[in-house]
């Protein structure tokens, strides 16, 4: 028998060792059950990027040293206030970190701090155990596919109650094509018989995006011949309301049969939903292809391919950015709220049961009235009020540089060069701080740089380089006098030397960075698409622009996704400020866009904003670095004079061979820039000499970029 000599020192040697961490999964959902995303963790921990995080919480790796000793400390601080489901919550044994130090703000602005969101996909190790299910049906690989498979990205673990993944496309020999090969038989003769098989049997869904949002429900895509052999019209024949009509057979069988459809009626993007059983949802999302429900110019060449390939391309979307359920401009608004939930559980202090309460960070369940400035003259608030006093008018840039200014040099060099910079948009929504409450008026406050709203200032006295555009302005014209602005094109006013004088201001006071975990999905989906396309973030500059040249060509597939996750970020951010329609619609009336929370004119104006101004400050460093100037900008394309055909030609780099910080940058990354199109420099001058835009058609084929990507 050990001596207690022998013990203690084998006891000692366990103490020396190092720190041990909970496992993976377990890492992961105490992150998510305190609120805080992989960005923020990795910026608390002084890493460079949140690759470490993601290695921590997938097994990977592990953290040493110090980082070790403070990982291992905050994940004791979570254990003690979020323990497992099931085990009794213990005392805290080490408080958390402290939050990093907010900017200082004025008390007239001070609200509640929203906590940081939570963007990653529920793991396999969350989910919640659940009931035995109905046998599975027969799965076959897609070998019987009449195209061959092509490479696969990465596929997400698997969750146990979607076994065959988000999605399958139905064809007419009833096979149903899901993600990674996979093919079910589907014995469905009718719509309704469709929506119970996928319900009961087809084990098609995806788990919800946050802890306090809903699983996402399962997607059939409806070939031509699928629809038609389930009695559907091969082409919808109502072009404006692009639905059914009410006494079609197939709409009166589905409400015959006890299911629902949404307000938008049997269209090219179905729902097909009975009310919710407890916690049991039941929906179904059709996409029908012969009704354009995958539009060209957001999945370009995808109808037209094989079921197969098509299940391919929507489920890489849907692992990556979220399981279609519309158009890419309503996917952008709902992966919003699916990763900022309105509600979430709450105690009530009076009876202890559970409800529903609002999610701090969201923007809450009911729809909020914008401040004057912010709406438009048809609004029911501001047209009952007969506002006069003018709107905001934060909009992308069409400028184009009036010829006068041309010099006998720059009309003499050979080329007109294109630069596009990769989602401006969604680069502009890192790290916003967006107003959450209600819009409160101020008279001549003091400007905050911090503070989301709109202000009232006159920046016609500030003069600047006509060369350049104005960066007050879409149309890069200097202002005329007093008007209102967003709060970044303000700030840039400061920060451009000049004093601003506040008349008025509509300020929120709580907010927060309402678009992070967007931001963070989106941009992870684009870097990723595109690396495995080939574009990689270690190429070389000269590497980045022969990638990009072929990169469409690599796989059509993914290229394809890669066009859906730019024209999400574009729609989404489109969608915050969606006008009424409808040729019999009468100002004053409430439209069905701005009876919904996420209709904010105001979180777009300051996204847009801000892509404006990030590109007029890297205008105005290239003028001051290499003293060009460009001849025109369409919202996030510039063109610029050129003594070569490529941007390597004329892009400001150090005698290290390296970019200078601060102008355009090469990269496959959001904000950074790739050449979009090149055109001989007098093309550009007659099209300037025509009152026209070269960076709309410096492309070729006519190419337009009304709005940015």
């Amino acid at each position: 028998m050990a001596s207690e000599e022998e013990l203690f020192a084998s006891v000692d040697v366990l103490l020396r060792e190092e720190p041990q961490l909970p496992p993976p999964a377990e890492r992961a959902r105490l992150r998510e059950a305190a609120g805080i995303t992989q960005a923020r963790l990795a910026e608390a921990l002084k890493l460079k990027s949140t690759q470490s995080i993601k290695n921590w919480e997938n097994g990977r790796s592990d953290p040493t040293g110090a980082r070790l000793a403070a990982y291992q400390r905050l994940l004791k601080g979570w254990a003690a206030k979020y323990p497992a489901p099931g085990t009794p919550a213990a005392a805290p044994t080490a408080p958390a970190p402290a939050a990093p130090p907010q900017p200082e703000v004025h008390e007239a602005f001070t609200g509640p701090a929203a906590p940081e969101p939570q963007a990653e996909t529920t793991t396999p190790a969350q989910a919640p155990a659940t009931a035995e299910r109905p046998a599975r049906p027969a799965t076959r690989t897609a070998s019987t596919s009449r195209r061959p498979a092509a490479k696969k990205a990465a596929a997400p673990a698997l969750d146990p109650r979607f076994p065959h993944g988000p999605l399958a496309v139905l064809d007419g020999d009833d096979s149903a094509y899901g993600v990674d090969g996979i093919v079910l038989d589907c014995p469905a003769t009718t719509v309704v018989e469709l929506v119970e098989w996928t319900l009961r049997e087809s084990g098609l869904g995806a788990a919800k995006l946050h802890r306090h949002g809903k699983d996402a429900d399962p997607l059939i895509v409806l070939t031509a011949a699928a629809a038609v052999k389930l009695g559907l019209p091969e082409h919808l024949e109502d072009r404006r309301g692009l639905r059914l009509p009410e006494d079609h057979p197939v709409v009166k069988q589905v409400l015959k049969a006890k299911w629902q459809l949404t307000q938008r009626g049997f269209g090219p993007w179905a729902r097909i939903y009975r009310k919710a059983q407890g916690r049991e949802r039941q929906c179904v999302q059709l996409a029908i292809l012969p009704w354009d429900a995958l539009d060209e110019r957001s999945w370009p060449g995808v109808a037209d391919m094989e079921p197969a390939d098509i299940a391919r391309v929507l489920g890489i979307y849907a692992q990556r950015v979220i399981t279609p359920r519309g158009g890419t401009a309503v996917n952008g608004l709902e992966l919003m709220t699916a990763l900022r939930p309105p509600t979430r559980p709450v105690r009530d202090e009076e009876t202890g049961n559970w409800v529903s309460g609002l999610n701090p960070g969201s923007l809450g369940t009911e729809p909020m009235d914008p401040a004057p400035p912010e709406g438009q003259p048809e609004h029911p608030a501001i047209h009952q009020i007969g506002w006069k006093g003018g709107f905001l008018h934060e909009e992308a840039y069409q400028w184009v540089r009036s010829v006068d200014t041309l010099t006998d040099e720059e009309c003499l060099l050979p080329y007109a060069v294109g630069l596009d910079l990769n989602t401006a948009f969604l680069a502009a929504a890192a790290r916003l701080v967006v107003g959450l409450s209600e819009p409160e008026h101020f008279v001549r406050p003091k400007f905050y740089p911090k503070v989301p709203g709109s202000w009232l200032v006159d920046l016609s006295n500030i003069e600047l380089d006509p060369r350049l555009p104005s960066p007050f302005t879409p149309t890069g014209e200097r202002p005329t006098g007093p008007a209102w602005y967003q709060t970044h094109t303000v700030a840039y006013a400061q920060e451009l030397g000049f004093n601003v004088e506040v008349l008025e201001a509509y300020l929120r006071k709580e907010t927060g960075a309402y678009l992070d975990p967007w931001h963070d999905r989106l941009r992870t989906a684009y870097v990723d698409t595109l690396a495995d396309l080939g574009v990689t973030k270690d190429l070389t500059d000269v590497e980045f622009l022969a990638a990009m040249e072929r990169h469409k060509d690599v796989d059509p597939a993914l290229a394809a996704v890669l066009a859906a996750i730019k024209a999400t970020v574009k729609g989404g951010i489109g969608k915050l400020f969606e006008n009424p329609q409808g040729k019999n619609y009468k100002d004053g009336e409430p439209w069905p866009a701005m009876q919904r929370p996420t209709w904010r004119p105001d979180i777009r104006a300051a996204v847009i904003s801000k892509a404006r101004v990030n590109m007029h400050r890297k205008l105005l460093n290239m003028s001051r670095m290499t003293g060009l100037f460009p001849l025109a900008v369409l919202s996030d394309c510039v063109v610029y004079p050129s003594p070569g055909s490529s941007p390597l030609d004329f892009l400001p780099y150090a005698a290290s061979g390296k970019p200078q910080p601060g102008g355009f940058r090469l990269g496959p990354t959001p904000g950074l820039a790739k050449l979009e199109g090149v055109q001989p420099m007098l093309w550009a001058v007659d099209l300037m000499e025509k009152g026209l835009n070269p960076a709309r058609h410096i492309k070729g084929g006519d190419a337009v970029l009304e709005d940015g990507e």
